[in-house]
């Protein structure tokens, strides 16, 4: 079992103690990064602490990421954007707690993953003195955690996740609420984590869109693998974890497999485009996955990312 998961053997009491879960984290998860990041973690969250100052024309050592492309297309002549640099990164955490969430076919669920991610990159944030806020979205937004700093804010947050009582049913989870709440909320520019199963109502994708606008944003969804497929394990009983409905099915059965696995990749397709359309980056984690090499997924994301940015060709002036 990797060191990053919580040990299945521990008392469940750990996992609501949030003083046990954090000190937890920056034992095994926390310092790991660190070192190998090894200080470079402020180029993964670059191009969202910076206001626009000016534009200018392009010159020879200037970077090509600044280009404006809508007025380099207007005016046949390369315009750069100067920036002045933000010095401190603010991150939103948008945090999905529905009841879908809950599920996890091992020792880890989808909301363990919710829980550890976050806790992990607020603190590797505010270690560096950068500011985190957070969401916290059950059926509704019940709980806003404005934007600080230190371990104790982190702290807090913890404390919000991991105290929060599980739900049986609720009403059908609609994340366009949780993103049109940040859209009203997260003001200044940021770096927007929105850490959601995706299990929704539709609509979520125009709110999104509208919200990457604003913000870089990073989808983080948390996956198990019998979401995806299902094993011949006979008969037993599915419920829906949105609204506690349940029902036999018969897993030996060819065919229930097969509509099965049709579904979830229907899902999975919708899903993606909806993200694809706002081009918003996703890291997928698995709840048998270990969380420093997903976070290190995130980190090789972002720096190809910039890498292929910077490797846009500049249009020659008419």
């Amino acid at each position: 079992m990797s060191e990053s998961r919580p040990d299945p053997d521990r008392p469940n009491t750990d996992r609501k103690d949030p003083e046990a879960v954090l000190r937890r984290l920056e034992w095994t998860v926390v310092r790991r990064l660190d070192g190998y990041l090894q200080g470079d973690y402020r180029t993964l969250f670059r191009g969202f602490g910076l206001d626009l100052a000016d534009l200018r024309e392009y010159q020879t050592h200037d970077d090509v990421r600044h280009i404006d492309w809508n007025v380099t297309a207007r005016l046949q002549v390369p315009y750069v954007r100067q920036y002045n640099e933000d010095r401190e990164i603010t991150a939103w955490f948008l945090l999905d707690m529905s009841p879908s969430m809950d599920f996890g076919s091992e020792a880890m669920t989808k909301r363990q993953i919710l829980t550890d991610f976050t806790a992990t990159l607020a603190r590797v944030l505010t270690r560096h003195g950068n500011r985190v806020g957070a969401l916290l979205y059950g059926g509704n937004v019940d709980t806003v955690i404005p934007a600080g700093t230190g371990r104790r804010h982190v702290l807090h947050i913890v404390n919000e996740m991991v105290r929060r009582p599980e739900l049986s049913a609720s009403p059908p989870t609609d994340l366009s609420e949780l993103l049109r709440a940040a859209l009203n909320i997260v003001h200044s520019r940021s770096f927007v984590f929105l850490v959601s199963d995706f299990v929704s109502s539709p609509g979520w994708d125009g709110p999104l869109n509208m919200l990457s606008q604003r913000h870089e944003i990073l989808a983080v969804r948390p996956f198990d693998p019998l979401e995806v497929e299902l094993p011949p394990l006979g008969l037993f009983v599915m419920q829906d974890s949105e609204t506690g409905e349940q029902v036999f099915v018969d897993t030996a059965d060819r065919g229930f497999r097969k509509r099965f696995a049709q579904a979830a990749e229907q899902r999975e397709i919708l899903v993606r485009d909806g993200l694809t359309r706002a081009g918003v980056d996703t890291l997928e984690i698995s709840t048998q996955e270990d969380l420093v090499d997903s976070i290190l997924r995130f980190t090789d994301l972002r720096k190809r990312r910039f890498r292929g940015k910077a490797n846009v060709p500049v249009p020659k002036s008419a």
